[in-house]
């Protein structure tokens, strides 16, 4: 019962039906199901018992919570608008640099070459070209290299977005892609030139599997999808297998952290575990620079 109200109707005009609180003139025989204060039909909200007075509708709104999906991610009615941009901003830069600008396919690329010891050229010479781990996700070689990753991130991305949500889901992207290039580069950082999103696409399906089974459902399709891209990986000479093992790797461990921590601390959790990776990729570049002698 709120301060001031009673629990029962308030008397009405010449000792009558109880008057609404809002409205001194307007006789009611309705009351608030919460407070009891009378209310007339201009000043009653329907609820699941009864009616309820403006007073206790708008103390209920500010006592409510925003609705989050099971892993603390807003809940999305439908669509899918990070998947759609992504596909649409790695099909935008596809077109540039295959048609338009061809010479920024080398700009843009996970290019990195020490051609003698103390001269380093691309992501080996320093902080000032570490912007290729990103921008080389976007470029591709050709029109199947680019047709194959979107194709697979249309099949993967929805269904990932909706239940991480599209922040998570926007993060879980770029540190598989970025996590996939970092290992390319220690392993080759003094010969390398690598472009695509196929660490990012590895990143979801590692994803995809740590989801699967955390909801118990059977794992044979997508272990045999994965079984499918690796024997690929590793039998197509030109694929870089090392930004799709990198690529993997923290997909599935990003995944983990996401919809695997704890309910009391989930949002604390999932960042540090993006904050971990995100430090192991720093880290596998620093230590891969300071070996080439960038």
């Amino acid at each position: 019962m709120l301060p001031g109200s009673s629990n029962g109707p308030g008397p009405g005009i010449g000792g009558g039906a109880p008057v609404c609180y809002r409205h001194p003139d307007r006789e009611t025989g309705v009351s608030c199901a919460r407070c009891g204060r009378p209310v007339c039909p201009d000043c009653m909200t329907g609820a699941a018992v009864g009616f309820q007075c403006p007073e206790c509708v708008r103390g209920g709104v500010q006592q409510s919570r925003p609705a989050a999906t099971r892993f603390a991610a807003h809940p999305m009615v439908a669509g899918a608008p990070v998947t759609v941009t992504l596909a649409a901003l790695n099909l935008l830069v596809f077109l540039v640099t295959q048609y338009l600008a061809p010479s920024w396919q080398m700009r843009l690329g996970l290019y990195s070459y020490v051609p003698v010891p103390g001269l380093s050229v691309g992501v080996a010479a320093g902080p000032s070209e570490w912007y290729r781990l990103l921008t080389s996700m976007f470029v591709h070689a050709g029109f199947l290299h680019v047709a194959t990753n979107l194709v697979s991130l249309i099949v993967l991305g929805p269904p990932l977005e909706r239940v991480l949500g599209r922040l998570r889901f926007l993060g879980l992207y770029l540190l598989s892609g970025l996590a996939g290039n970092a290992l390319a580069f220690l392993v080759s950082g003094g010969a390398l030139y690598s472009v695509g999103a196929s660490g990012a696409i590895f990143g979801l399906l590692g994803a995809t599997v740590v989801l699967v089974r955390f909801n118990r459902a059977p794992l044979g399709p997508v272990v045999a999808l994965l079984v499918f891209n690796l024997v690929v990986t590793f039998s197509v000479s030109w694929i870089d297998w090392r930004a799709h093992i990198g690529g993997l790797v923290a997909g599935a461990a990003m995944a983990a952290g996401l919809v695997y921590a704890p309910r009391a601390h989930r949002v604390l959790v999932q960042g540090l575990t993006a904050a971990a990776v995100l430090a192991v990729v720093v880290g596998t570049v620093v230590v891969g620079t300071a070996r080439l002698g960038g």
